[in-house]
């Protein structure tokens, strides 16, 4: 057939037309409200290590291997520094106060609001459980769904999913004020939560991908340090990062082999060193973790970054180690370790070394917000150190959980398609806020 000139370009304006149109999108951020929710110090050091517990337990399970389950007798409400995010399920929606973690992957909503169903709700038949508190305890962060729907999801106008599988809590204890969990912990970590079914859950991050909403499965946290109880200090980006918070370069490490850690957005820490060693004198060898230019603390030693946990929790020996480095003395009216002013103008850097590159944890980023200590129990003039004792000695594959306090001072990017997380100082690195 032959073509006259009059028609070609019709012709190939059809067939431009019909090739798939690629949309480069940008990431969408949204902010973050923090809020201080804490009855002492005690039991804010209390409820972090029971986490560190459920989260061991839940990795031995995952292999197959017995727990020893510890049970609690009293209730413990959730003592944390928690990160509140607003989102809307359904169609006309009802928005839930939802608590951001990193260290489980399950989204779910009803615990102080009930679950509306709308339009849009799907009922799967499917029983749902998740535990967030250490063995049989049903008390702290315990919810028992009575199904998983999918549902439509609203995080922001341009980040509406459209079939988000979600848990709706027939009862839950703990939660006073807050509505549930938006996961964004690693996919995995869905598998077994179903009542009917080992399949895993696709996570909001994973829908976000699959619905065409975000270009990467990347999800970034961004928190400021404050000495507010109740401020919006943070922002979570979806589908890449927010150039505008941090600070150099930010770079990557694999999810470490190590297990327990390996099932969470676990690192493999190389060293809290001081910046007088050459990391780079032994290439591949493992280096130390020490506090100042001598001290070893840890030594190759794995652990997580969790946004649900609020302190900075080291191996038993390693907080002893810490302990007797700094001084500090264990204070019984707040639970953590107390120093005096001229121990704190002494007080050394740690020097977390990750994949190879040193992040300085100052002095100031060591200490509680002063203007917060009589909010856990403490002295207006006391000086609280922020490291704790997660309950087990090292070498048990999860060493150190890098809390909140850890968080506040560096940009974290966790990559679930490359299975590797991403650290980068931010503006607020070497604040002196506290």
């Amino acid at each position: 057939m032959r073509l006259n000139a009059s028609f070609v370009p019709l012709f190939l304006a059809v067939v431009v037309a019909t090739k798939p149109v690629i949309v480069d999108r940008s990431p969408i951020t949204f902010p973050l409200l923090k809020k201080l929710n804490v009855t002492s110090g005690h039991n804010l050091v209390q409820s972090g290590k029971q986490r560190a517990q459920l989260l061991r337990n839940q990795a031995l399970r995952k292999s197959g291997q017995a727990v020893d389950d510890v049970l609690v007798d009293e209730p413990v409400t959730n003592e944390a520094v928690i990160y509140i995010a607003d989102i809307a399920v359904g169609s006309p929606a009802t928005t839930y106060h939802l608590i951001v973690d990193t260290g489980s992957s399950n989204t779910w909503v009803g615990a102080d609001t009930d679950y509306a169903e709308t339009t849009t709700s799907d009922d799967t038949g499917s029983g749902v459980s998740v535990s967030y508190g250490s063995g049989s305890f049903s008390g702290k962060f315990r919810f028992l769904p009575r199904e998983e729907y999918t549902d439509t999801v609203t995080i922001t106008d341009d980040l509406v999913l459209s079939s988000q599988s979600i848990g709706v809590a027939s009862r839950s204890s703990g939660f006073s004020g807050y509505d549930g969990i938006l996961g964004i912990g690693p996919t995995d970590l869905t598998e077994g939560t179903l009542s009917n079914s080992n399949a895993e859950i696709p996570t909001v991050v994973d829908t976000a991908f699959s619905e065409g909403l975000i270009d990467e499965q990347v999800i970034s946290v961004y928190f400021e340090p404050t000495t507010e109880e109740e401020v919006e200090n943070g922002e979570l980006t979806w589908g890449g990062v927010d150039d505008s918070k941090y600070t150099g370069e930010i770079n990557y490490t694999p999810v470490t082999n190590t297990y327990p850690a390996s099932y969470y957005w676990g690192t493999y820490i190389l060293g809290l060193r001081s910046p007088l060693h050459d990391l780079t004198t032994d290439p591949g060898i493992d280096q130390s973790i020490t506090y100042g230019n001598s001290v070893t603390i840890l030594d190759n030693n794995a652990g997580i970054t969790d946004t649900g946990t609020t302190l900075l929790y080291l191996a038993t020996d390693a907080y002893n180690a810490y302990a007797e480095a700094t001084g500090g003395e264990y204070d019984n009216s707040v639970g953590l370790l107390s120093i005096t002013s001229a121990q704190f103008d002494a007080l050394e850097s740690l020097f977390f070394s990750i994949g190879g590159v040193t992040y300085e944890f100052t002095p100031n980023a060591q200490i509680w917000p002063r203007s917060l200590n009589t909010a856990i129990g403490g002295s207006e003039d006391g000086i609280y150190l922020v490291v704790a004792d997660v309950g087990t000695p090292s070498g048990q594959g999860l060493d150190f959980i890098n809390g909140y306090v850890f968080l506040e001072r560096f940009y974290s990017v966790y990559d679930s398609a490359n299975s590797q997380i991403g650290f980068a100082t931010t503006p607020f690195t070497n604040a002196t806020s506290n």
